[in-house]
């Protein structure tokens, strides 16, 4: 809710923060004497010494303390002055002489403001009351004593006023709490039956404006005595020596500003006590205390009910904070469970939404959502996932810190008002760029009463070329339904959330590490792996040689002397040794594709297609195979990989042909940034079914009677390709042929590394 009015070539803030600690002005209940130390003359003096004094202020200016009080009065003054806190010496009993011999006696409280001037305010010790220690110990030991009766805060908070209503007597007694938005809200309320009962009203926190609040804080106890008494001037108006209005922030007789005067008028307001309620150095809320003729409370009084109030909010911030402490307890073990869940789970999303308790539980909401780049993994009442996308948009747009929470969604992002059956609350957390844990709540058509109307709470009076505020009139009740608004995100479950991130951050950063340590791994077995292909291959290689020509060596000197048979098994050896040569050679080759192995280099295909038709030469007479091709690009590619891919597909095609010779065209064709090759034949074709299976290395579709070969052939160039970074496929079917297709990004690799794209194949996908 926006409060306050628009008003054109106007700065209603600058109205609103107006420095009203810096007043020329005091209330005349007392006198002000500003000091200039060590001699302790008088600088500045409220214009009302002639009622208080008998003489005029002028008279005064300019004077020492010595020459206005008797000399036993200023040392033990000075004295006082000298120590380190002179709270000690407030309040100091002054008999001040008179004109016409008489004396008067005042409470004199010295204090020392952000200047560093020193305030002496006098006010008529005309109160009979004198508080002691014992006093004040016995007034908040039976107050405490009612406290522990109760059951709840906002039983409490009833015995706290009624408390304070009893010690100062005030017509009406209200504790007042103010909001996270800063508005606030009465509590509890103790008044005579005469009076209209203002509990459970909110108010707007324009009524309390931030130099209010903040003068509250630094002074926990405000006084005006006769809302409708006129205010004195302070002479000279600016301080003599800073040329500037005096800062009285800590000022018991500092002058009320007039719009709050005003407020005051218009509740009926004669007297006001206010005592500030402030929990981890904010304001917490008031206890503010009304009367509707003019009161005085003695400063003996007034210090014990600030002392009271402090000892007693100390018991009330207890009270609310075990309120919250089993919720919280609650939630820490939730938390616990969650983080637990991760941690044994492959995946930390699985860990979050798959157990019970779930992310659902841990801040009481009735949707999550966990994103993950464009993947969406949900659970409870969500928005759906295209609202999804545009709202995770807008929160990378407009959210940069740990944790972001509102429980009016479509006030900020109004799109959200679609889904705030849902949605009307929101509590997000991001754990990287791309990836955020999100809560839902739905709205809650709350009702609010006010006391008035919020949208009206002051108004702007221009007369004789001042601007100024003006309260509003009206604290009749003022009923507000609210919408688009889900029930607030609690402190304790924001912070629980916070504590969950970091909970993730540290696991998927351990999962990380994890899989570093495993892909170093796998690096290092498949170098290991290599290593061994490479030996075994060299190793084997011989003895197998070898064995081929023993055994091709005595078919020759025993030919005459072997039969059939014999011959027969010499042949089944060769044929054995040659295949066990050509899968070594194969496996070879496969563990020589990798991504550090290839050269990459501006590469003409056709060179590198020629050099394997060379390969092929006596494969392609013998088969009257007729190839031909499309003009060929250059591509940045491994041409010896290259070269080895066209083997590869072109020996398949001429191995699996028809009865027909084989025609086998290779084609390219330039794509948007990758070039699509094809290698098309008239061969026997390819089932579709099995269209994925045949570039797993070792798998075969024939047996090796009727096609001989490895079974790698197709795996090796997978490998290729993969490691170009590109696709590869094929289209066939049984009887009609088979085109395998594959692609060469245009600029080759680093290309595709610049971009950051991430690795796309048809043939595992």
């Amino acid at each position: 809710m926006t409060i306050g009015l628009e008003i054109a070539d106007i700065n209603v803030k600058s109205l609103k923060e107006a420095p009203i600690h810096l007043s020329s002005q005091i209330q005349p209940h007392g006198v002000v004497l500003v000091l200039e130390e060590p001699d302790l003359k008088v600088l500045q003096v409220s214009n009302n010494t002639w009622e208080n004094l008998g003489v005029n202020a002028e008279s005064v200016l300019g004077k020492t303390l010595e020459e206005l009080l008797d000399s036993f009065q200023v040392e033990r003054i000075k004295t006082g002055l000298l120590k380190e806190n002179i709270d000690f010496i407030n309040p100091t009993k002054l008999w001040m002489p008179k004109k016409g011999g008489d004396y008067v006696v005042f409470d004199g409280v010295f204090q020392r403001n952000a200047e560093g001037f020193l305030i002496l305010e006098l006010e008529p010790a005309i109160s009979q009351e004198n508080i002691p220690f014992l006093s004040f110990y016995h007034l908040a030991k039976a107050s405490i004593n009612e406290l522990e009766k109760t059951a709840n805060v906002r039983d409490f908070c009833q015995i706290i006023v009624q408390e304070v209503s009893k010690v100062t007597g005030f017509d009406r007694v209200m504790l007042y709490k103010f909001d996270d938005d800063g508005h606030g809200s009465v509590l509890a309320e103790e008044k005579i039956p005469s009076l209209e009962s203002y509990l459970g009203l909110h108010y707007p926190e324009s009524d309390i404006p931030k130099p209010a609040r903040k003068l509250f804080i630094s002074n926990s106890i405000r006084l005006i005595p006769d809302a409708q008494a006129q205010p004195v001037q302070m002479i000279p108006v600016k301080n003599p020596i800073s040329d500037r209005p005096l800062d009285l922030t800590n000022s018991i007789l500092r002058s009320a500003a007039p719009c709050h005067l005003e407020y005051l008028h218009n509740m009926g307001v004669g007297a006001s006590l206010t005592i500030s309620l402030i929990k981890d150095q904010k304001l917490w809320g008031l206890i503010a205390c009304h009367h509707q003729t003019p009161k005085y409370v003695s400063y003996e009084l007034r210090k014990a009910c600030e002392f009271l109030g402090r000892v007693i909010f100390a018991e009330l911030s207890a009270r609310e904070e075990t309120e919250d402490y089993d919720y919280r307890m609650n939630l820490t073990h939730i938390q616990s469970l969650l983080v637990e869940y991760m941690s044994q789970e492959d995946n930390f999303i699985d860990g979050l939404v798959k157990h019970q308790p779930n992310l659902l539980d841990l801040t009481s909401a009735k949707g999550a959502a966990v994103c993950c780049g464009d993947k969406f993994t949900l659970i409870g009442e969500t928005p759906k996932e295209e609202e999804l996308v545009f709202l995770m948009q807008w929160l990378k747009n407009n959210i940069d810190s740990e944790i972001f929470y509102t429980d009016s969604l479509p006030k900020l992002y109004p799109d959200a008002e679609r889904f705030k059956n849902v949605a009307s609350g929101l509590l997000a957390i991001p754990i990287s760029h791309r990836n955020y844990v999100l809560w839902f709540r739905p709205e809650v058509i709350q009702t609010v009463n006010w006391g008035g109307d919020p949208n009206r709470a002051f108004e702007v009076s221009q007369s004789e070329g001042n601007l100024r505020l003006c309260p509003r009139k009206s604290f009749e009740l003022w009923k507000q339904t609210v919408r688009l608004t889900s029930l607030p995100w609690k402190y304790v479950e924001i912070k629980a959330a916070l504590e969950l991130r970091k909970a993730i951050v540290n696991i998927v950063l351990r999962q990380a590490d994890e899989l570093a340590e495993l892909a170093q791994d796998l690096e290092r077995s498949n170098a290991e792996l290599k290593k061994f292909a490479y030996v075994a291959s060299h190793d084997l290689q011989e003895p197998l040689n070898q064995v081929a020509n023993y055994v091709q060596l005595l078919a020759m000197r025993y030919e005459d002397e072997l039969d059939i048979d014999a011959k027969e098994f010499i042949n089944y050896a060769v044929e054995g040794v040659s295949l066990m040569q050509t899968l070594i050679d194969d496996v070879l080759a496969y563990s020589k594709v990798d991504t550090q192995a290839i050269a990459f280099q501006l590469t003409e295909v056709e060179s590198a297609l020629e050099k394997a038709l060379s390969n092929l030469r006596q494969r392609i007479v013998e088969t009257k195979a007729a190839i031909t091709h499309d003009p060929l690009p250059i591509v940045m590619a491994g041409s010896t990989q290259l070269m080895q891919l066209f083997q590869n597909l072109i020996a398949n095609a001429i191995k699996f042909r028809s009865n027909k010779p084989p025609q086998i065209h290779i084609g390219a064709e330039r794509l948007e940034d990758e070039w699509l090759f094809s290698v098309k034949d008239n061969g026997i074709g390819i089932d579709p079914q099995f269209s994925d299976r045949i570039f797993v290395i070792f798998q075969r579709l024939h047996t090796r009677d009727e096609y001989q070969g490895t079974g790698m052939g197709l795996a090796i160039c997978k490998k290729i390709i993969e490691c170009h970074r590109g696709r590869i496929w094929v289209e066939s079917q049984l009887g009609e042929g088979a085109t395998f297709y594959f692609t060469i990004p245009v600029g080759g690799r680093e290309r595709e590394r610049r971009n950051g794209r991430k690795t796309q194949n048809n043939i595992s996908s």
